[in-house]
């Protein structure tokens, strides 16, 4: 007895015919009967009741059929996985990237990569949808919030911090704002490109989770918009950390609300299901995944 038998075993029974199981393994029909009937003597069992017109698997056949589809599986599995490897560093990788991880380090990082595995080129785009990866082509995506796609894997990168900010010349025209009620008295500039929570501003203090409904003159989904409105001193804005961060570094912005806890949200590296990623995609994530770590204090 030995796993092809048992493969042999699965076909025929997923077949329904001894004919059509034959055909498929490319064998003659008296050549797989005898292979089956050979199984069920080293079992000591009979597994397939045999008919003129049909056949159907006894209990004891019901039994190995499980355990042989799984073998079966396991193999088909273990040779996916040489494959992966045997493909080799080779090819195109399609993928979207978010406009603001794009500009800060992830164009340069994936060039990187490229001139370190010269036989891989990458195709990447900036944009801020979360598109759909399987029907527009797509190897991979990098989008920050949660995972609603249950047919997509998603490997963490980091935590994306945000932050509430504006020029200091703001703050000496309208006054510091001490608490979550004085913003409905400023001009908070949203920023459109969440799913929600463009209007309501949430933060956590002391454990407990509070919100404010702002209002403002200016939206827009672009966070580099909004940067430079808030650089210019016209309001108030809550952004991602990291696209704000050398301004806030250099005094051109400053934090304020610093007692409450912003939002926080997970950067996530993300691909359609399989058993097996590709070599050249594994090693992609990863040189991706340390970019940011390079990069962590601006998140």
């Amino acid at each position: 007895m030995n796993a092809a038998d048992l493969t042999l075993f699965v076909n025929v029974a997923d077949a329904g015919s001894f004919n059509k199981a034959a055909e498929q393994a490319g064998l003659s029909t008296p050549a797989l009967s005898k292979r089956i009937s050979k199984l069920e003597q080293d079992l000591g069992a009979q597994l397939i009741h045999r008919t003129t017109r049909r056949l159907s698997l006894t209990e004891a056949g019901e039994s190995l059929y499980v355990h042989a589809k799984n073998i079966e599986g396991q193999v088909n599995d273990a040779i996916a996985s040489v494959s992966a490897f045997s493909q080799g560093l080779t090819g195109t990788i399609k993928m979207s990237v978010p406009t603001i991880s794009g500009e800060l380090l992830l164009a340069e990082a994936i060039a990187e990569f490229c001139q370190k595995y010269p036989n891989i080129s990458v195709d990447m785009r900036l944009e801020n949808d979360f598109v759909d990866l399987v029907g527009e082509g797509l190897d991979l995506a990098i989008r920050t919030g949660k995972l609603e796609d249950s047919s997509l894997i998603a490997k963490p990168l980091i935590q994306s911090n945000w932050i509430v900010c504006c020029s200091p010349s703001y703050v000496e025209r309208h006054g510091e704002v001490r608490d979550l009620e004085a913003l409905k008295d400023h001009n908070c500039l949203a920023y459109t490109y969440q799913a929600q929570g463009s209007f309501d501003w949430r933060f956590t203090r002391n454990g407990i989770e509070e919100s404010v409904r702002i209002s403002g003159s200016f939206a827009t989904n672009n966070a580099q918009a909004l940067r430079k409105a808030a650089l210019a001193g016209f309001g108030i804005v809550y952004v991602p950390r990291c696209s704000v961060y050398e301004d806030l570094q250099q005094g051109k912005l400053v934090a304020i609300l610093t007692d409450y806890q912003p939002r926080r949200l997970g950067v996530y590296a993300i691909y359609p299901f399989t058993k097996y990623l590709p070599e050249k995609l594994r090693l992609l994530i990863e040189h991706i995944k340390q970019a940011y770590q390079n990069k962590k204090e601006y998140f």
